[in-house]
């Protein structure tokens, strides 16, 4: 594909590639079930002579009932044989095309995947997925397609360095693809042309945490519209990295040095006004940096709605949170369209989606329902398959349907697959969530973030490790966790009959400074994990991340949380 001559003209295109994808896929969604067909027939048609496709009689299934039988549910991890064989650069095992790539992605088990990425999924699966999935921010905000540096991209860095599987190929997240380098001009993606996009080559080898302040601070010095951060933990983050980058920021605009070296001229003027500004609020925040920002674009489900409402409030009165589109490594799933405040359609035209029941079990002859026959209200384990060489993949990954849109179900995210249970009570992080929000409404509580797990120790039980935006005293502490196990008790009834057989105590909340949650988050980053894979996780078992978390810790932050710190007490929790 030519490159457009010039920016307004490529801005005009990108618009109306957005719609014309957006529309195609729109159209299909009042007959989903003859879509569905139409993919399960494609992918059948394009792997039939594979070495997976014969094994699985491809050439034999006429219809999704035969394909069931034909083919059993897997997880990522039981396709093995077949990908061990492909990074031996055999052909033909999966797809009939050859892998171009390989996403990555640590998913929910934290084992490692390598999806393939042919060049028919990129055409016909992921791609008309990732244009329409823009569609409100190309309609609604189409000032931020006129300037290169207009949007700040904090979830794709196609310049970051990848890895490589055995057998040489690229294995890296899909925020890192080069549409570029693939022909794809279009697909570049909002802010990746920007002047923070490709950092001097100097930097390539920074930790990703150095390369977020890199483009950040370049970023400081432009008038950013629209930030995309996709993944919510990247836009909850930003406000306690500023706190962190503040004083060196306001110095290195000052002395015009990116990184410690020279790189644009001096600007103290601007120095001092951000001087200013981070004084008056003890940090600078996004607001500060950028006072024209219209735009914050993330998945708003999950534990994101505990804590995207009060986090807006840094980013500015005239920001606008837009829902970003669902999808995983594996493969999309929906888009958002204008009037659905969360969540969006099934991509019906992109792969061949089943689903369990959340509370039945993932086992490899589980029954299965079709897109046409979800309830609105009920959740669901999501099994996949595309041309892309995954055939009834279970995502480990649960939905919610709200509602219906033509003839196909709207989902949102609703929480990752597995429970807490220590009685018997199989509790979802759905459930918890659920109950969370009814106790912060109850208690008048905002949270930035919060795990949960069964207590290791003691009576059987279950606690909540919880950063509050406030500090709440021991009252209004007690009031919330009552509201909470009230709100279990109605929202799992595993939970309220262990409840009142007295075979579970109540829930243990133990509030902690906000920025126990941040230092976790950065850690990982600093160890190397991009920002994009370094995602919030309610459910938390790991006993190392509970002592991080909850015990005495004397990690830098930003001015701000210090101050909060001290009314939690020095131990970071309620003093």
């Amino acid at each position: 594909m030519a490159s457009p001559r010039s920016l307004t003209e490529r801005a005009d295109a990108y618009r109306l590639k957005v719609v014309r994808e957006r529309d195609l896929i729109l159209g299909a969604l009042d007959d989903a079930r003859a879509a569905q067909e139409t993919v399960l027939d494609e992918l059948l048609t394009a792997n039939k002579e594979t070495v997976f496709g014969r094994e699985h009689g491809f050439s034999r299934i006429r219809d999704a009932d035969g394909y069931r039988r034909a083919v059993p549910i897997r997880g990522h991890e039981e396709f093995s044989p077949w990908l061990e064989r492909v990074h031996a650069n055999e052909k033909r095992v999966l797809t009939g095309e050859e892998p171009m790539a390989f996403f990555a992605s640590s998913g929910t088990t934290g084992a490692e995947k390598t999806v393939p990425v042919t060049k028919g999924f990129l055409q016909r699966c992921f791609l008309p997925f990732y244009f329409a999935g823009f569609g409100p921010l190309a309609e609604e905000h189409s000032g931020l397609l006129t300037r290169d540096d207009a949007v700040l991209n904090l979830w794709q860095d196609p310049h970051s360095r990848s890895g490589r599987t055995i057998g040489g190929k690229p294995h890296l997240g899909p925020s890192q693809l080069n549409y570029g380098k693939l022909g794809e001009d279009l697909a570049v993606g909002l802010g990746n042309r920007a002047p923070w996009s490709d950092l001097p080559d100097r930097f390539r080898d920074a930790s990703p945490w150095e390369r977020s302040y890199l483009r950040v601070r370049i970023a400081a010095e432009h008038d950013v519209r629209g930030l995309i951060a996709v993944n919510p933990a990247i836009a909850a983050a930003l406000p306690y990295q500023l706190g962190v980058w503040t004083p060196r920021i306001i110095q290195e605009i000052h002395d015009g040095t990116l990184g410690g070296r020279a790189h644009r001229p001096p600007d103290p003027g601007r120095a001092r006004v951000l001087a200013r500004l981070a004084e008056r609020n003890e940090t600078l925040r996004p607001a500060d940096l950028w006072p024209e920002l219209e735009l914050l674009l993330a998945w708003n489900t999950y534990v994101a709605r505990l804590y995207l409402p009060a986090l807006l409030e840094d980013y500015g009165a005239g920001t606008e949170l837009l829902p970003a589109p669902i999808g995983s490594s594996e493969g999309p799933l929906a888009i958002p369209v204008r009037g659905l405040p969360a969540g969006g359609p099934l991509v019906v035209t992109s792969c061949f989606y089943e689903f369990v029941p959340a509370d039945d079990a993932l086992t490899p002859d589980a029954p299965t329902l079709l897109v046409h026959e979800l309830r609105t209200g009920e959740e669901y384990h999501v099994v996949l398959s595309h041309r892309g060489g995954l055939y009834r993949c279970a995502i480990r990954d649960i939905v919610r349907v709200t509602g219906v849109y033509g003839a196909t179900p709207v989902v949102e995210y609703a929480s990752r697959a597995g429970t807490v249970s220590t009685a018997g009570e199989r509790v979802r992080e759905s459930h918890v969530l659920d109950a969370l929000l009814g106790a912060c409404a109850e208690s008048r509580l905002a949270i930035c973030n919060v795990m949960y797990r069964a207590l290791p120790d003691g009576p059987a039980g279950h606690e909540a490790a919880i950063a509050f935006r406030s500090p709440p005293d021991r009252d209004t502490t007690g009031r919330f966790t009552r509201a909470l196990d009230a709100g279990l008790r109605r929202t799992a009834p595993g939970y309220d009959a262990a409840r009142r057989s007295g075979a579970l105590a109540a829930p243990v909340v133990r509030p902690v400074a906000p920025e126990r949650f941040f230092t976790e988050w950065r850690r990982r980053v600093e160890t190397g994990e991009r920002p994009p894979r370094v995602k919030d996780r309610l459910f938390q078992a790991a006993p190392d991340v509970w002592d991080r978390v909850t015990a005495p810790s004397h990690a830098p932050g930003p001015e701000r949380a210090h101050e909060q710190n001290r009314a939690y007490g020095e131990d970071g929790t309620l003093g």
